[in-house]
């Protein structure tokens, strides 16, 4: 196994960790605003889910660039021999999403939380909540566009 291989399997690395780690904690940030509304009211458990389960959406993401980097340097089905170019080329592609995705969970875990707090209120407003939460999706979607676009552009 070479440098270059190394390198690349951290990119894919951290890709996954930083992304994931992001999704946990957005993740337990609603689920303790959901825990707190169900618990006044049960009927609300499938909407408060509905917006725990937003912030969960970045680790995905790093989990598919982590997937499609093992997958081009040979280590998922053939044989790894990267060289250190392009195991730098692959770190750097795994970032955007693995950074990106950190923040944009958490934060997108606390805009979750308060569209739970507006269905205890109101829970007819539904749409509401997840359109707030939503918006910070945009930018982890974009983070993955660009690792993506990175991914495929390293021959």
């Amino acid at each position: 196994m070479t440098y270059g291989t190394l390198i690349a399997m951290l990119g894919a690395a951290l890709a996954v960790l930083l992304a994931g780690t992001g999704s946990a904690i957005g993740v337990g940030i609603a689920g303790q605003a959901a825990a707190g509304v169900v618990t006044e009211d049960p009927t609300k458990s499938t909407k408060a889910l509905i917006l725990q389960a937003l912030p969960g959406t970045q680790g995905i993401y790093g989990l598919l660039i982590g997937f499609l980097i093992l997958s081009k340097i040979g280590i998922v089905g053939g044989n790894p021999n990267v060289s250190l170019l392009a195991g730098l080329l692959y770190l750097v592609a795994g970032l955007p999403i693995g950074v990106v995705g950190l923040f944009s969970a958490i934060y997108q875990g606390k805009a979750a939380a308060a569209g739970i707090g507006i269905i205890a209120k109101r829970p007819e407003e539904l749409i509401k909540g997840i359109t707030f939460a939503a918006m910070v999706e945009t930018y982890a979607v974009l983070a993955l566009l660009a690792s993506l676009l990175m991914v495929f552009g390293i021959k």
